[in-house]
């Protein structure tokens, strides 16, 4: 660092320096996204201050009207950007121009391809808006001065993108911040009025305050290219789909366009408006629960926070959008808004019309449903427990992987479950597995295949304890298939000949003897009559966690007390066959103990002592 009383120079946080050679090395197929992104920092800037004056009227006082200005200079090819909004101190201008000041940048980083198209659509996602200037300059400088501080506490920061930035005290008489950038050769195109307007008028035209533009040297008044009126109090008729589109991607730092949005207007006893979009790809936060999320809130058109998250409930924490209401008290807190009745009647409303498009999608749009439950669905799943009131609606939105379909078509709903069950049966079946591959080669589906029943394969991380949610879906009962207590009348119908209980007495000398040389590792021997090509397969009681929920619990610190399975066996096989007639004590302990562990192999269980199996294996191959 090189330092003098009113200067420095300092480096930049490493993943910037990453970030800047991408910029500058690399992007250069969506260049003009500079401008959008620069102008959406201004509007932001002055959105914050219009929330700061709310308490602190007098930092509106020198300049009350609030604007965004662009200026070229063609000749020097310079474009100077500036806001009268909320500016930056000293301090301000180090943590937010010199770092990525927020979580996710190793995210950001390993998510970068090589491939510009893409990696440009990433840029302003993760808050790095500010530093897609650098691809069109080969430097940058920014004046500042925060609201309310004197003109000779004003900061200027520079950088040519090499690794470092100086910063320095400099006078500006008004508050805001000017961002200037110095052209490289090959991106004239954009030292023009018409070009730059042009890009206004397609990225910003939205944007709630006027975006002046004028040109260096010429004697034309400086004049207004956007609309400047808040897109969510314009008449949905008078809106075009791009207008939504360029919109969402203002509020969302999206590239890509959003799957849906819904524009409605509330009036009576309670006065809101919501927009509300659907987007095309999760955030690399979705998962930390305790991420900045939800609407932007604004009151009567003057901003009031960005993640509002009092408007819609956890599971929908991937909506984007705003929400302005005519009645809430401008001074009103987090704390009171949680508590507010007028908040409760909205958050439901918004709730049913996220519900409403989601429903919408899958029914009129299922190829772009199904984008939505790849990016989102394991969060939908949350719902079932957070939201009882809508239970019946989210579990129709739901999808599953099924014995019914194969990995290349699209996965089955509950409804289209029920809509092709057999004749007479009453319940709606599941399996719960580590992954589609070990579900689909479970022995516990053979009796099913065999009958023609349809099973849900659930393989993600959070099924088992949605699950417990879900104990029913239109007066359909769903059952685990792996569980010991299953009926008998679900796997294949009564036994009308007593063909099933001739066969348990003939196999009584077989069972008592696995039970004995199994002991301590089994609950419980029986004959199956869920298996017709594997050996054996084991079963859990009614109470006791699954594979899934037993790892989860146990990952967070949670010893649950061991259990012991039930081993069903297929007397029918030829591996039984050679058990039951095997007279040699020491090779059935080792055939029973390996028929055991197959099972667990095959249900995707650990072995507790893997060097035994191992042993046991190598003297059966090596026997003649």
């Amino acid at each position: 660092m090189v330092a003098t009383a009113e200067r420095e120079t300092l480096g930049f946080q490493t993943e910037v320096k990453q970030l800047l050679h991408l910029m500058i090395h690399s992007l250069y197929s969506n260049r003009e996204i500079f401008l959008r992104e620069l102008i959406s920092n201004a509007s932001d800037a002055c959105d914050k201050l219009r929330f700061e004056a709310l308490s602190h009227p007098e930092l509106m006082d020198e300049t009350p009207a609030l604007a965004i200005s662009v200026e070229v200079d063609e000749k020097a090819r310079i474009i100077r950007l500036s806001d009268n909004g909320v500016g930056m101190s000293r301090q301000e201008v180090i943590d937010n121009l010199g770092t990525i000041a927020r979580s996710g940048t190793a995210q950001f980083l390993s998510q970068l391809s090589g491939d510009e198209r893409r990696d440009a659509q990433l840029i302003g996602q993760f808050g790095v808006g500010f530093y897609s200037a650098f691809i069109v300059a080969d430097r940058v400088e920014v004046t500042t001065r925060r609201a309310g501080l004197t003109a000779a506490e004003a900061v200027r920061w520079s950088s040519a993108g090499e690794g470092e930035f100086t910063i320095e005290a400099c006078e500006r008489q008004a508050r805001g911040t000017t961002v200037e950038l110095h052209l490289k050769e090959d991106a004239t195109e954009f030292a023009s009025t018409y070009r730059l307007e042009s890009l206004v008028r397609r990225y910003s035209d939205h944007i709630a305050f006027p975006v002046m533009l004028h040109e260096t040297g010429k004697e034309e008044a400086p004049r207004a290219v956007n609309t400047a009126q808040a897109l969510w109090t314009r008449p949905r008729a008078e809106i075009e789909d791009s207008e939504y589109v360029e919109f969402y991607k203002h509020i969302s730092h999206d590239a890509e366009e959003p799957l849906a949005w819904s524009h409605h207007k509330v009036e009576g006893t309670r006065e809101y408006t919501g927009l509300m979009y659907v987007p095309a790809r999760a955030p690399y936060d979705l998962w930390n629960r305790e991420a900045p999320r939800g609407l932007k809130l604004y009151v009567q058109r003057v901003f009031i926070m960005d993640d509002a998250e009092q408007f819609l409930p956890l599971y929908l924490r991937f909506i984007r959008g705003v929400i302005d209401s005519a009645e809430l008290s401008l001074n009103v807190s987090r704390e009171l808004l949680q508590r507010d009745a007028h908040v409760d009647a909205i958050r439901k409303a918004l709730t049913r019309k996220a519900l409403d498009m989601l429903e919408k999608l899958a029914e009129e749009e299922p190829e772009k449903y199904r984008t939505v439950w790849r990016e989102f669905g394991e969060v939908l799943k949350e719902g079932l427990a957070e939201d009882f009131a809508n239970r019946e609606r989210i579990a129709a939105l739901l999808r599953f992987d099924s014995t019914a379909n194969d990995e290349t078509e699209p996965r089955v709903s509950l409804a289209d479950y029920l809509g092709r069950r057999k004749e007479g049966q009453k319940h709606i079946y599941y399996l719960l597995a580590e992954s589609p591959e070990a579900a689909r080669a479970s022995p516990q589906l053979e009796m099913f295949r065999k009958q023609g029943v349809e099973v849900l394969l659930l393989t993600e991380r959070i099924d088992e304890w949605m699950i417990q949610h879900l104990r029913e879906f239109r007066e359909a009962e769903l059952k685990d298939i792996a569980r010991a207590d299953l009926d008998h009348e679900d796997l294949g119908g009564k036994d009308e000949d007593g063909l099933d209980e001739t066969r348990d007495k003939a196999c009584a000398p077989l069972l008592e003897r696995l039970k004995k040389t199994l002991a301590g590792r089994v609950q419980d021997v029986r004959v199956s009559r869920r298996l017709t090509d594997s050996p054996s397969c084991l079963l859990l009681s009614a109470d006791e966690p699954g594979i899934q929920m037993r790892r989860i619990l146990e990952a967070s610190g949670q010893k649950l007390p061991e259990t012991l399975p039930v081993l069903e066996i297929n007397p029918s096989h030829a591996l039984l066959r050679r058990l039951e007639g095997l007279e040699d004590e020491a090779r059935f302990a080792d055939l029973a103990h390996l028929l055991l562990d197959q099972a667990r192999l095959a249900e995707g269980r650990q072995l507790k002592d893997p060097g035994d199996f191992v042993q046991r294996l190598n003297r059966l191959l090596l026997q003649e």
